[in-house]
């Protein structure tokens, strides 16, 4: 059976990745399953420069086609931000403790009739020969004005973002998994990307 490595070790991506890419007959594998410790740091200017980047460095690192994305939260009234920089708003890379602190103030702030927000990310596909794909996916709502109750361990941010479509949060504790799957921006990617990996990797599914 073919490899196909998840260049994460965020435990919240690894799990969904493994979710979304369960009806692939492949053998899906983490970095910590080949024993990859390198750290590749992000110096692109948008999700896709760095989604590209991080898939190709793993590819080449592992000899393996390498999925890797990146994203982040942009808020309206705040021009985008936090963006590229959603990890490391702060000016380092934050716990998501911090950052949940961080969004109880900017909340606060938000003006009543502007606060709405997208979830964008890019996903990329990377082979060792250097040849990558990306897909886009997004998921728009508002910044609730406090957060669920239940943190999501690598999502801070989903604490705080309510999709007033279905009146619920977005997460995993309160969205069906059909709901989940209709909303979740990086399962949209994902779904644009999957018939790229059949192709390049020469199976059915």
């Amino acid at each position: 059976m073919k490899k196909l490595l998840i260049a994460t070790t965020n435990p919240g991506k690894l799990r969904e990745y493994r979710d979304f890419l369960s009806d692939l007959p492949v053998k899906l594998v983490s970095l910590k399953d080949i024993g990859i410790t390198d750290d590749m740091e992000e110096t692109g200017k948008t999700y896709e420069e760095n989604s590209r980047a991080k898939a190709i460095f793993y590819a080449k690192k592992s000899n393996l086609p390498a999925i890797s994305d990146d994203g982040g939260l942009e808020i309206n009234a705040l021009k985008g931000e936090p963006g590229i920089r959603s990890r490391r708003w702060l000016g380092y890379e934050a716990s998501d403790e911090e950052l949940i602190d961080h969004m109880v103030k900017v909340s606060e702030k938000l003006p009543e009739e502007n606060r709405k927000a997208t979830f964008r990310l890019v996903a990329s596909l990377g082979l060792p020969d250097g040849k990558v794909y990306s897909r886009e996916g997004k998921v728009e709502g508002v910044i609730a004005k406090k957060p669920h109750m239940e943190l999501l361990h690598g999502y801070p941010y989903r604490s705080f973002f309510y999709l007033p479509e279905v009146g619920k949060y977005y997460h995993e504790s309160e969205l069906t998994k059909d709901e989940m799957k209709k909303y979740n921006h990086r399962y949209k990617a994902i779904i644009r990307l999957k018939p790229i990996i059949a192709k390049v990797l020469g199976i059915r599914y």
